[in-house]
């Protein structure tokens, strides 16, 4: 076993096996942070820090470091694993890893403490990663066209990954902030959708030996509405509810042919279903009007995402990919299970808690932020060390 002291020195190498692959170094790094984003907001809301920069407005910091800092960890490293696989080639690994984990490390820096840096500078540190890595992606998928097993399917990805970079500017941007969340929103949904509709069909198959439904017919529309609905700000108001109602409609008959009463006999399954159905409820309440004469308590819509599809979905992503790809079973532990669970107490804690308790608002804020801390703190604590060891089952990457 390697010394700490031998460790430090070799992580730094281009072949040691932190940088073998994609998912290795932003898993590790989303499981930081999203142990740690969740609990520095709070401190900020509540006044205990201050504001990261005058550059944004604490709420667009905020915005922006769980929707690029976390959100784009996770995703990132999700597709710099997954294209190669897509298009049959080595992948990026080496100093090109290194090299974006470096950007992302900047990027959260200047995001904190950039606020008195020269505005060039600025810019730069916080422009490094994100376009820097769409490019890499956009350049594996178009290079490698001809040999891309879901050459139709990786249409979306094409568009929507040069969205990412300008939703991520106007989110920052004091006047188009509403604009650039929304789009973020958005485009999140679409690579969940499309992540979403790949994979359960092989979870389903493979735990349970059935089909699910899938008609190209049904699959397209659902996409490209979620597409549309990336400019859904943009939209005249009737018109965007409407494409809302119509997608979630569209989800729920085809989640209908999904065996969901089976999927939810097994925790590893059924939190991608509860997933899934995240993202309609975003899309009803964004569509419908809200209850009573006080409406939700808080931001209900595009939390229920961003605790429901993307703090659900993403650690079980991370716990099959981390094992799978580290020559283990992929098999949920009881301490894989005690994430999960502590995931779908965020989720209520966070949206079901304020509206019967609104006056202890803070409170389930604070419960909330304590669920993120202690689930994505355990999952780190168990995966992190793998993603710094070689394989197990002697393959290389």
């Amino acid at each position: 076993m390697q010394s700490p002291e031998n460790l430090a020195m070799t992580v730094f190498s281009p072949k040691h096996p932190l940088w073998l692959v994609g998912f290795r170094p932003f898993f590790a790094l989303a499981c930081l942070a999203g142990a740690f984003l969740p609990v520095a907001w709070i401190l900020i809301f509540k006044g205990v820090l201050p504001a990261p920069s005058p550059h944004f407005s604490p709420v667009q910091w905020h915005a922006h470091e769980m929707f690029y800092g976390f959100g784009w960890a996770v995703l990132g490293g999700f597709l710099l694993t997954s294209t190669k696989n897509w298009v049959g080639v080595r992948g990026y690994h080496g100093t090109t890893l290194m090299v974006l984990a470096a950007a992302w490390l900047l990027e959260r820096l200047a995001m904190a403490f950039g606020g008195n840096w020269p505005t060039p500078l600025f810019l730069l540190a916080s422009n490094l990663f994100v376009p820097g890595l769409i490019a890499l992606l956009l350049a594996t998928l178009i290079r490698h066209r001809n040999t891309d097993s879901y050459r139709l399917d990786n249409s979306f990805f094409l568009v929507a990954l040069p969205l990412f970079w300008l939703a991520k500017l106007l989110l920052l941007t004091p006047d188009h902030f509403n604009l650039g969340w929304s789009m973020t929103l958005g485009l999140f949904r679409v690579a969940f959708l499309v992540m979403l509709e790949r994979t359960m069909t092989q979870f389903m198959r493979s735990a349970f030996q059935v089909e699910i439904l899938r008609r190209p017919a049904l699959d397209l529309a659902i996409k490209l509405l979620a597409v549309i609905l990336v400019f859904g700000a943009l939209l005249p108001g009737t018109l965007a509810k409407g494409l809302e109602l119509l997608l979630a409609l569209l989800l729920l008959v085809r989640l209908a042919f999904w065996h969901p009463l089976k999927a939810f006999t097994r925790l590893d399954i059924g939190i991608m279903f509860l997933g899934y159905l995240a993202i309609v409820g975003q899309l009803l309440i964004d569509a419908l009007p809200p209850p009573g004469n006080t409406g939700w308590v808080g931001t209900v819509s595009v939390h229920l995402f961003t605790f429901g599809a993307m703090g659900l979905v993403i650690p079980a992503m991370i716990v099959r990919i981390a094992n799978g790809h580290t020559g283990r079973k992929v098999v949920f532990t009881r301490y894989d299970k005690t994430v999960l669970w502590l995931m779908i107490l965020a989720l209520g804690l966070r949206l079901v808690g304020p509206q019967f308790a609104p006056g202890t608002y803070l409170r389930w804020l604070d419960l909330a932020a304590t669920c993120w801390l202690l689930a994505f703190g355990l999952l780190g604590w168990r995966y992190i060390p793998r993603l710094f060891q070689a394989r197990i089952d002697g393959k290389e990457h």
